[in-house]
């Protein structure tokens, strides 16, 4: 990987880490289903309008805009406004790697290997521990959190197999269908707003917008989503998945370490212990068959 490739992927793992430190700061009066929707109203518009739609039915981009963004980040910014701490959230939402084998091994009948089920106890005994820590300052998590932001990595992971699907019977560019498919969970967003918190939550916060909210706007729509998928995708067709895929794992890293800088949060000793334990059924789960390469894999049956 040359220089200039190595620094991308670092400051796409770095931009995905603060992402969630950033929601933090745009959910501070502002509704977290309207911040969304604002998010992808700038993720869609004006790009449309240059970029063109990607050949593949609409039912495809409307499956794959309301699982991997709307589901995803409905919960994300939920569980975030919830209390949820953002470096805990950054760590959590990486299961949707263990949900994703889940499915794809129901679904598509592929193979899980030994280590593959190890990593997801291990990450499972992590989980529980996070969710009976006693709260430290900002970083409670409670079951109703934990629930939504596992939530969040479910609905990531059926967008995961729906990029599956979507790839593997067109040709689709990367950049047109993060574009078109927010049209979906925008409109999704602004209605459930609309239902949920009502217009006379809506037109105050709109009203009142400040500019911390426009900053994290800007940050989420073309940081987080254009720039960072348009890079990852880059590097992922120059160089071999195996190359770059595992670099997502530092994404709760920076996590964790930009929450305890900008926002000051702590964790306790238990929800410590949790995350790194987490972090290690995350670490073998993406290279345990390297460590084990005569495993036997295990067929999930439905």
């Amino acid at each position: 990987m040359s220089l200039r490739d190595r620094l991308l992927a670092l400051t796409i793992i770095l931009a995905w880490g603060v992402n969630f430190v950033v929601i933090k700061v745009g959910l501070q009066g502002m509704p977290p289903l309207l911040l969304a929707g604002l998010r992808f109203l700038l993720v869609a518009f004006p790009a449309v309008l240059f970029i063109p739609r990607p050949q593949l039915p609409v039912k495809w981009l409307f499956l794959y805009g309301m699982t991997i963004s709307f589901g995803q980040f409905a919960l994300l910014f939920w569980a975030l406004s919830a209390g949820l701490s953002a470096g805990l959230a950054s760590l959590l939402l990486q299961v949707q790697a263990f949900v994703t084998i889940l499915l794809s091994s129901i679904l598509f009948k592929e193979r899980i290997r030994k280590h593959n089920i190890i990593a997801m106890i291990v990450a499972i005994i992590g989980i529980t521990l996070l969710a009976t820590a006693h709260e430290v300052g900002d970083t409670s998590i409670t079951w109703f959190t934990l629930a939504l932001v596992l939530g969040a990595a479910c609905s990531w992971a059926l967008g995961n197999i729906n990029n599956k699907v979507i790839l593997s019977n067109y040709s689709v560019p990367t950049m047109s269908l993060i574009v078109w498919s927010a049209i979906f969970p925008m409109i999704a967003f602004f209605f459930t707003s609309y239902f949920i918190d009502g217009i006379n939550v809506i037109l105050p916060a709109l009203h009142n917008i400040a500019w911390h909210n426009i900053g994290a706007l800007l940050y989420l729509s073309f940081i987080a989503t254009i720039v960072g998928y348009g890079g990852w995708s880059y590097l992922l067709s120059r160089y071999q998945t195996s190359l770059i895929a595992p670099l997502s794992l530092l994404v709760p890293v920076f996590g964790l370490m930009s929450a305890w800088l900008l926002l000051g949060e702590t964790l306790s000793l238990q929800q410590w212990i949790g995350a790194v334990i987490v972090a290690l059924g995350l670490l073998y789960n993406t290279f345990g068959a390297k460590l084990l390469p005569k495993t036997k894999t295990v067929i999930m049956e439905q």
